[in-house]
């Protein structure tokens, strides 16, 4: 048997790669990101509001006269938990359950269009770091769980181009409302 030595061609040691199509990935990515971040709290609003038989029952839902944060706050959080002192007394009041209305519906239809990206990924990053810490204790990690890894894609999201890939970005930056107020960017 002979040993085979593999040389590596000048082509392994050229240049990386500068086309547009591998340039495109990145970008394409970010846009399924954020639109599928935008999908996630889009149907957790809906599903509050209409009850689709998923998370919310059909009798259960705000359309029916339920409050959509009264389960959570009341029956989902742990009394061991130290985030229960501070949540549990604010389940069902008309305040918060318009916040997380507008926060699931209001910030995934904006995220879904590609809209108002940089104030909706802040404030997604935001609601879902209050999920992560009302989760507490944690059930399979002492630390670490899918709510965390939401802040990072919402903060993502919001500090970069996302909304110009497979969203309106492009226009709505160029509103006279977003050029007055570019913080709505």
């Amino acid at each position: 048997m002979t040993d085979a030595t593999i040389t590596p061609t000048e082509t392994a040691h050229s240049a990386p790669r500068t086309d547009r199509s591998s340039a495109k990935v990145p970008a394409i990515l970010l846009g399924a990101l954020r639109i599928a971040l935008g999908w996630q709290l889009l149907w957790a609003g809906l599903d509050k509001v209409f009850g689709l038989g998923l998370a919310t029952e059909p009798g259960k839902a705000l359309i029916n006269g339920f409050s959509p944060t009264r389960g959570y706050l009341e029956f989902g959080l742990d009394p061991a938990g130290f985030a229960y002192g501070a949540l549990h007394p604010i389940a069902g009041h008309p305040v918060v359950d318009a916040l997380y209305l507008l926060g699931t519906l209001g910030a995934g239809l904006a995220l879904l269009l590609g809209v108002g990206v940089r104030i909706t990924g802040i404030g997604a990053a935001a609601f879902m770091l209050l999920l992560w810490f009302s989760s507490f204790p944690l059930a399979n990690n002492p630390f670490l769980d899918e709510h965390l890894f939401a802040v990072a894609a919402a903060l993502l999201l919001a500090f970069s181009p996302s909304g110009d890939h497979l969203g309106l970005g492009r226009w709505w930056r160029s509103t006279p409302l977003v050029q007055r107020y570019d913080w709505l960017a």
